[in-house]
């Protein structure tokens, strides 16, 4: 599946985050999402298993993609996701795809948070939602992992590892989603997207960097394709871990999911050894070993021996290739920054980390040769 529209937006925005758990932090709902709780009620009543009210919603701080509410009630609490109300964009914020592979996951006995019911009557509160359980735990939103201890840092970098390996190892066949994205040639596809998008920009202008990165990219290929299915944001703050131990009790935001090549989503997940945390939290600068982290290296090894891999020859193209994603997704920030319709309140601060992200890029490519 080539990226959406809303996907694009999405990628657009790092800071913003699923966030549901409770300790994400939640206030009243803010002035244009407010709908009728009463009508939510009688849904939740009729379609969520043990519901019993009254009912007090709040929204969370992030979710801006899709708005994102926590739910209240005396025996527990739920998280609401659903589409922005007003006009959309055809297919745009499909809650439906993340209801549908959530449910599909926790089939496969995957870390997720469940999915009580789905909801595509526009009458109920104003737009398609969903409702799925609140899982407590903790979100992690620094790559250094601060508040953990240092010894048990390692354990937590091996739960990620885990976790992006068993997902990358489901039969998405098995669990009904064939049909989740378009499988194979996923690279090419991505490549030729993000080239066009750069190239199409003429505001924002040319940078040699990228040139060079879309005329070897196409060349450098892993040969043999695979598909699995891919998160594509797979990132420390994207999950939840449990309490107090070195365990996923929940992966979030499965906006970006679909079926694609799990070198690359790995790809993107490693990109944080290599980037600074002031782009995207990271570990980029930060001496690891006195962090207790696990190396680049160990981390890749350890991904390769789950997965059935004897090694990872193109594990450079892989970062290289989401460096420069990453970049044609700022170098059209920029281009919205020079026009005046950049809405995002960091768009600046991106515009101006773009000829970084190529460096980076280029720096992988170099490691490739």
């Amino acid at each position: 599946m080539e990226p959406r529209q809303e996907d694009q937006a999405r990628l657009e925005d790092h800071a913003v985050t699923t966030d549901t758990t409770a300790n994400a932090g939640s206030t009243g709902v803010r002035e244009g999402f407010r709908f009728d709780e009463a009508a939510l009620g009688r849904w939740m009543e009729a379609h969520v298993e043990g519901y019993r009210g009254p009912l007090t919603v709040e929204q969370f701080k992030g979710g801006q993609s899709n708005p994102t509410y926590k739910l209240i009630t005396p025996a527990r609490s739920y998280v609401l996701r659903r589409k922005p109300p007003g006009q959309l964009i055809a297919g745009a914020h499909a809650v439906d795809r993340e209801a549908r592979v959530l449910s599909a996951l926790e089939q496969a006995d995957f870390p997720v948070a469940h999915v009580y019911g789905l909801c595509t009557d526009d009458s109920v509160i104003g737009s398609w939602f969903y409702v799925m359980e609140l899982v407590e735990g903790r979100i992690v939103w620094d790559a250094t992992f601060p508040e953990v201890p240092r010894a048990e840092r390692a354990a937590h970098f091996d739960a990620m590892n885990a976790a992006i390996a068993r997902l990358h190892t489901i039969d998405y066949a098995a669990i009904g989603l064939s049909d989740y994205g378009k499988p194979g040639n996923y690279f090419a596809r991505q490549i030729g997207r993000w080239s066009r998008q750069y190239l199409e920009d003429q505001d924002a202008g040319r940078d040699p960097g990228m040139d060079a990165l879309i005329e070897w990219l196409p060349t450098a290929i892993p040969a043999g394709d695979e598909t699995s299915i891919v998160h594509g944001d797979f990132r420390c703050d994207n999950m939840i871990f449990h309490p107090t131990e070195p365990r996923i009790l929940a992966v979030l935001d499965w906006e970006l999911s679909t079926l694609g090549h799990p070198l690359a989503d790995f790809g993107y997940h490693a990109m944080m050894y290599r980037m600074p945390p002031d782009i995207v939290a990271g570990l980029g600068g930060a001496d690891i070993t006195a962090l207790g982290i696990p190396s680049e290296a160990d981390y890749i090894a350890a991904y390769a021996a789950r997965t059935g891999r004897s090694s990872f020859a193109d594990y450079n193209f892989c970062i290289a290739f989401n460096f420069f994603r990453l970049a044609a997704i700022f170098h059209g920030i920029k281009g919205r920054v020079i026009r005046g319709t950049a809405a995002s309140a960091h768009a600046r601060d991106r515009a101006e980390s773009f000829p970084r992200l190529v460096n980076l890029a280029l720096e992988a490519m170099h490691g490739c040769n």
